[in-house]
């Protein structure tokens, strides 16, 4: 059976699954990539991996407008004038969204949705019907759980009826980020995050202090957390996300020194190459940065766009080379690791895109959360499923990788259902665990109908409908349940 009769046959998918699916199968007909035979041959081998952006970039995989000048001015190209009440500011917010193009055809950022709706909050309970429905909405049409929502790090009225309304709706969609500074966030807004986050498995909490002296020295003005957890400066995003497969990679080399003098060079080197080459061609040669109203208007800028240089399987990588030491358990491993980092670290920013502004032309470091054919590949540089330490070692071993990824890392933590009765212990595990240095921490109660994967989020209820063999809204619901069966994600330990 052919690709297209594949997705056209498909009983679990919706209309709008299968139209989106049949886009990819055309653009994978493509051929208008410069790629080598050294990179071909790791892409092959699945050491490089695209994450299946298509053969052919026609749009940025991450965009991330400037949601606020968009409310200030309204837009011309959509007939909108700015909003003037919180109806207004609603319904403008979810015309744009549907023009935001994204990797996933959905927005992948939709704001920092507190700050945004706060000037339109008068009367509370018609604010709260407001958002109310407008939360709906969202996820009930971009039904993609990688659409990510910011709060914080200032209490809001906007922002407590988001949180409250978020555990009294239940949606896996938006997810949201937290973004916490213990001198700015009030300690009961934290709270009723932590609270939030037991039930519905968001919002993480972002190191906003870490996150936003960082890009502040790239030269933006601000940042967002879009996607899985990814760091990327606002009015502007990515245009692609290719990653390294160290799992893969490590067999490679028939020991540590051969991995760290010629494997592992030559794999970042050609990475390099493949991710230059897919921004050459969105850049140079699909129009997009031309033809968007986007940019016209000023809601996106092509000088504020990077590059992603993702990796993932680090644990296993390590522990292949360690000589029997376990990577989260053991010193020496742990420092293997990070002398794995620091090398890829080092390669990456002494390289210099001819394509790209932002940060000098530099590619920013991320640790992806795997996808969900992956088998026995740990996201990023996460302590594999079923081997954590306890909570206290688990972060403090975690923590020294994250201060090399600003744009995106972060650990999970499944908590005893009976935390809910003390979210507050949550709260300060949160913000404990950022001042030790964690970038980003996700954590929600085991028995939540919400469960964080990796970075998104799938609703129980909705996995055991497709596992009925039914169609459901979001189609990362099959994402989520295959990384459930080849990942181990339900089976994290339980803190208690």
């Amino acid at each position: 059976m052919n690709p297209a009769q594949r997705v056209v046959t498909d009983a679990t998918l919706t209309i709008q699954q299968k139209i989106n699916g049949l886009a990819h199968v055309a653009e994978d007909q493509l051929d208008v990539l410069r790629v080598g035979p050294d990179v071909q041959e790791l892409r092959d081998a699945g050491v490089i991996c695209d994450l299946f952006e298509g053969a052919a970039p026609y749009r940025p995989r991450y965009v991330v407008p400037d949601y606020e000048l968009f409310m200030r001015q309204g837009s011309e190209f959509l007939g909108l004038k700015a909003p003037a009440d919180i109806w207004e500011a609603t319904a403008a917010l979810l015309i744009l969204y549907r023009h935001v193009p994204s990797i996933t055809s959905f927005p992948v950022y939709l704001g920092d949705l507190d700050a945004l709706l706060e000037p339109f909050v008068g009367d509370e309970a018609e604010a709260r019907k407001a958002i109310g429905l407008f939360l709906t909405q969202i996820d009930r049409t971009l039904n993609d759980s990688f659409c990510h929502a910011d709060l914080g790090p200032a209490a809001t009225k906007a922002g407590r009826i988001i949180l409250e309304l978020t555990r009294e709706q239940q949606n896996a969609v938006p997810n949201l980020t937290l973004k916490y500074d213990p001198e700015l966030t009030p300690p009961d807004f934290a709270e009723l995050a932590a609270a939030t986050a037991l039930d519905t498995a968001k919002p993480s909490f972002a190191n906003h202090r870490i996150f936003q002296s960082e890009f502040r020295a790239m030269g933006s003005d601000d940042y967002a957390i879009a996607s899985c957890y990814n760091g990327l400066p606002k009015g502007g995003g990515s245009c692609t996300l290719v990653r390294l497969n160290l799992a893969k990679l490590a067999p490679r080399a028939a020991d540590r020194d051969q991995l760290l003098s010629s494997v592992l060079p030559e794999a970042v080197d050609r990475q390099l190459e493949y991710i230059d080459e897919r921004v050459r061609f969105l850049v140079s040669e699909s129009g997009f940065f031309q033809s968007s109203f986007l940019v016209r208007e000023g809601l996106i800028h092509p000088e504020r766009f990077s590059a992603m240089f993702g990796l993932v399987g680090l644990a296993e990588c390590v522990n292949a080379h360690s000589g029997g030491a376990r990577f989260g358990h053991d010193d020496e491993a742990d420092e293997l690791g990070l002398r794995i980092i620091r090398d890829i670290d080092a390669r990456v920013r002494s390289h210099v895109s001819p394509y790209l502004a932002f940060n000098g032309g530099r590619f920013l470091m991320h640790a992806q959360v795997g996808i969900d054919s992956d088998t026995g590949v740990s996201p990023g540089c996460r302590i594999p499923i079923g081997q954590e330490p306890e909570l206290p070692e688990h972060i403090v071993r975690s923590a020294p990788f994250h201060r090399y990824f600003p744009s995106g890392i972060g650990d999970v933590f499944a908590f005893d259902p009976t935390t809910r009765r003390n979210p507050g212990h949550l709260r300060d595990i949160a913000a404990g665990a950022l001042k030790s240095g964690l970038r980003y921490f996700s954590a929600y109660a085991a028995d939540a109908d919400v469960v964080r994967i990796t970075g998104y989020l799938v609703k129980r209820s909705e996995l055991a409908r497709l596992n009925r063999g039914e169609a459901t809204m979001q189609d990362t619901t099959a994402l989520g349940r295959n990384a459930i069966n080849n990942l181990g994600v339900l089976e994290r330990r339980v803190r208690s």
